[in-house]
């Protein structure tokens, strides 16, 4: 008498069809975590690029067992490469890649850059290859953690029409969540996550270092749950969200404020006053701030003198 049994509910992702040889061109802290997670989902990593200790550690360490190799030799390898590359050096890394016959016909060529599409890669279309702009929407560290926090990330999608489908599933294969953003929008696109992530490191790092200063022993105890409660606050409601002097229109605190950065950290005061113009502007415009208010607020943060003389 036969037993009937259960297929395995979990099957080996390399036994799925269509896998495809994966290389790295440039590994720096997103390419071996991308690939890392695309050999989870059943692709095979088999070459990687690295030029500093640094690099080569990172790849040891997200990769093991895959060789590292010259440029030419990981598109050689591959049927779908990262280039995973400053901004700044990835056209002519493109143009180098394909002028020297690097690039084969049906390649999958994938950058990770927030600022271009998929046009920059137009020197490996020419030349066959299949052009994806696949950008995380996540700061990386470089370690395995990152491998872990692309579970849920955004990715920024640019992808000729007809690879709009091929672009999307890759992204949902690392556990990402695709978003379609149009060639001619991506500068904009970037500008805003840099706005929000990059300056907020910035921000974050200046406020721990006032606390120190003032004889607090953790600031990042300190400002954490505040930092997290705003940001939760932020992204629930918006502008609603705004709080703290320049909001209510205090104009002698935030006099106080400026003085007191003068006089210990002048180098905070041009990002203090600069956001706090913003914030004057976006209360204003969303009426949680009179307009009488907005006005002294606005001579206090015009003139650094106005600072120290309103100072109470």
């Amino acid at each position: 008498m036969s037993t009937f049994q259960h297929p395995d509910p979990t099957p080996d992702p390399r036994d799925r069809p269509a896998r495809l040889t994966v290389g790295v061109v440039g590994a720096g802290r997103v390419g071996p975590a991308l690939a890392a997670s695309l050999q989870l989902a059943g692709h095979r990593p088999v070459a990687v690029s690295g030029v500093s200790q640094a690099s080569r550690r990172r790849a040891a360490a997200l990769l093991p067992d895959v060789p590292v190799l010259s440029p030419a030799q990981v598109m050689e390898r591959a049927d779908l490469v990262l280039l995973t590359v400053p901004d700044d050096t990835l056209p002519g890394l493109v143009e180098g890649l394909a002028e020297t016959g690097a690039v084969r016909p049906g390649q999958l060529l994938v950058h990770t850059s927030g600022r271009y599409g998929a046009r920059v890669l137009d020197p490996a279309l020419r030349a066959g290859a299949l052009p994806l702009a696949l950008h995380p929407v996540m700061t990386f560290t470089g370690t395995p953690v990152d491998v872990q926090r692309l579970a849920g990330c955004s990715f920024g999608v640019t992808a000729p029409e007809e690879l709009r489908l091929a672009a999307e599933a890759l992204v949902i294969e690392m556990g990402g969540e695709p978003e379609w953003i149009a060639e001619e929008n991506r500068p904009l696109y970037h500008a805003a996550l840099a706005l929000g992530a990059n300056h907020l490191v910035t921000l974050v790092a200046q406020a721990m270092e006032l606390l120190r200063a003032t004889g607090v022993e953790a600031p990042d105890r300190m400002l954490g749950p505040l930092l997290g409660a705003a940001l939760d606050n932020a992204l629930r409601s918006g502008d609603a969200a705004l709080t703290g002097p320049v909001a209510r229109g205090d104009a002698g605190t935030v006099s106080a404020h400026v003085a007191e950065l003068r006089r210990h950290a002048p180098q905070t005061v041009p990002g203090y006053l600069a956001m706090a113009r913003a914030v004057v502007a976006l209360a204003l415009a969303h009426g949680l701030l009179k307009a009488e208010l907005a006005e002294d607020l606005l001579g206090v943060l015009a003139d650094g003198s106005t600072a120290e003389g309103g100072a109470r």
